[in-house]
């Protein structure tokens, strides 16, 4: 079984598991239309829907087999403001996706590059991941900038992969290597 020392902190939050007790702040993000207008037949959640959510995230607080995931709530000022995840795709080729998911009220200072970039250090250090990649649908550009802002590389534009809300939507993949993510961490002289 794989988790990290909790809580992780950075500069501004802590990235800890997600318990029973943040419904209220999960469900301040995930009932409402911007949040949940990238994800894949995902509307606004009612409060019984973000419970089942929260019920959910709250028992994947390791990574203990591949397919496990990891999902981290992410704590400013003692309230959930959001969740980042990695997801355990192959032990063999010691790969992983990583997802993410910010209240909006929260978005422009850098909170989810802060909560995304403390969960990989621990992703390529501590659990030995290769490979990080991240999808999103080609038009969500925030979600892109954001991959971007992490060191990730667009590796892909899969036109018409899946179906989305009905209709065939294209899908980007960005990704980063362990030692690329090495590299862009180390201190500059």
């Amino acid at each position: 079984m794989f988790r990290p020392t909790y809580p992780i902190r950075t500069a501004r939050l802590a990235l800890r598991p997600v318990t029973l007790d943040d419904l209220d702040d999960v469900h301040a993000y995930q009932g409402r239309p911007d949040v949940t207008r990238w994800m894949l037949d995902a509307g606004p959640r009612s409060r019984e829907q973000a419970r089942a959510s929260v019920t959910a995230m709250a028992g994947e607080d390791a990574l203990r087999a591949e397919g496990d995931c990891l999902t981290l709530a992410v704590v400013a000022d003692a309230r959930v403001i959001g969740t980042v995840e990695l997801v355990w795709r192959s032990a063999a080729d010691r790969t992983a996706e990583l997802g993410y998911v910010l209240h909006p009220d929260q978005q422009g200072r850098g909170l989810a590059t802060e909560a995304a970039t403390a969960l990989l250090d621990w992703g390529f250090g501590g659990f030995g991941l290769h490979r990080v990649y991240a999808r999103c649908h080609a038009r969500n550009e925030a979600s892109a900038r954001l991959m971007a802002r992490l060191g990730m590389r667009r590796e892909a534009c899969h036109v018409e992969s899946y179906l989305f809300r009905g209709e065939w939507a294209d899908r980007l993949v960005f990704a980063i290597l362990a030692r690329e993510w090495r590299e862009r961490r180390q201190p500059r002289e």
